[in-house]
Formats: C-alpha cells, sequence, structure tokens
C-alpha cells in the first residue's frame, strides 16, 4: 500500500529483535488459521499481500505446512519484522516489496494458488480496492484461491456501533478510504474473472470472501 495508513488503524509496537507485535494481529491469528484450513488449498504456492508483522504468516505457514508461503510488504521495518518471525521455516520465502494497489503486479507473481489479504480493503480507496483485486486474480494459477478478510459495510449499511465509529474515523483523516460494500467488493471479484466460493461470517463482525479462479 502506497498511501500513509491512518492513525486509526491497527497499530503495532516493538517486540523482541526486528519482531513487531499488533495486537489485532493477536487477536484474529487463531480464527484465521481455521479460515485457511477449511477454504484455502493445502498444497502449492501462497502469496500474502500486505503482511504487516509477520504474525499471521507464520501462523498460517505452520498450520499449513504443504503451502509454500510468500510474504510481502510495502513497510521496511515491517519486512524485517517479517523475516524475524519466518526465518526459521522452511516454507516461508523472504518477504519481498510489493505495493499490491500498482497495476501490472499481478502477471509478476502468476501461478499462485492461494492469494490472502487480511484487514487492507478498508485502508485504501475504491480504485485501488478494484486494482488489487484484479491483479491477484491475474497472479491466481487456474483453481486457486482469493480470500479477502476485514471489516465490510452490508449491502451499503454499517451494521454496528464500532463498525459506524471506525468508518467514520477512517473518512475524517482520508475521505478517498473506509469501509467498502460486501456486494460491490464480490463484484469486484467476479468481474475480474473469478467465481465466488463462500462468505464466511468471521468474529467482530468481520467477513471473509472467498473467491475462485475457474480451470481452464
Amino acid at each position: 500500500m502506497s498511501r500513509k495508513p491512518p492513525s486509526v488503524a491497527s497499530i503495532a509496537t516493538q517486540g523482541d529483535g526486528a519482531r513487531m507485535v499488533a495486537p489485532a494481529a493477536e487477536r484474529n491469528t487463531a480464527v484465521l488459521c481455521d479460515l485457511l484450513e477449511q477454504v484455502a488449498p493445502h498444497q502449492g504456492r501462497a502469496l500474502e499481500l500486505a503482511s504487516g508483522t509477520g504474525q499471521h504468516v507464520r501462523a498460517f505457514a505452520e498450520r499449513l505446512p504443504g503451502l509454500n508461503w510468500q510474504p510481502t510488504e510495502v513497510d521496511a521495518q515491517r519486512r524485517a519484522s517479517i523475516d524475524a518471525y519466518c526465518e526459521d521455516l522452511d516454507n516461508v520465502a523472504p518477504v519481498q516489496e510489493l505495493n499490491a494497489t500498482r497495476p501490472g503486479w499481478g502477471a509478476d507473481w502468476a501461478g499462485q494458488d492461494l492469494v490472502v489479504l487480511i484487514n487492507l480493503l478498508h485502508l485504501i480507496s475504491t480504485p485501488e480496492a478494484a486494482t488489487l483485486i484484479a491483479e491477484a486474480a491475474a497472479a491466481l494459477a487456474p483453481g486457486g484461491r482469493l480470500v479477502i478478510y476485514g471489516p465490510f459495510m452490508r449491502a451499503g449499511e454499517l451494521t454496528s456501533e464500532g463498525d459506524a465509529r471506525f468508518h467514520t474515523a477512517l473518512i475524517a483523516e482520508d475521505p478517498e478510504i473506509g469501509y467498502k460494500d460486501d456486494f460491490d467488493t464480490m463484484d469486484l471479484m467476479q468481474g475480474a474473472g473469478l467465481e465466488m466460493a463462500e462468505v464466511v461470517e468471521m468474529p467482530a463482525n468481520n467477513l471473509a470472501l472467498i473467491a475462485e479462479k475457474p480451470r481452464i
């Protein structure tokens, strides 16, 4: 992500060595691992976009050891944290710098069996979200899956007081960002050539949207 994250976004503090600790990642890692175990392929290549601190990808790699994981991140400090978390895991490659909102990156990362995006869409603009989804679809191999997790509007409505407060705080800092609509996001996924596979209700009023690239 090239735009500056808003101050109300998930924070991370310095942990041991280069490792950073994000409380939000600590809270949702277990349920995300459970989700991926159910909806993701268990073999092949997996690309995580905007990997953050690295807490997620380490846990994903341990839960799904048949996948070869490639974390990516734009922030240099967080890239150091990712490598520190994953340096002892054989199925996690060294982190790569990638701005997932940049047009054209999908061709450079083609052949992925899984692309994962956690808690980013509400921090970027709608055009950036459209680009990200289109490029993620381009990166998938036939039969590969895109998993997007985070907070969403439901049919254009914010469905909890907490979501309404957070969305308002986000757009107060940057009017171009904020919660995306679930149906609009599914339309973007289908418009990129993917087929919706599942929509999973997650804790804390979040959603997981899972789409699959048709096999040729």
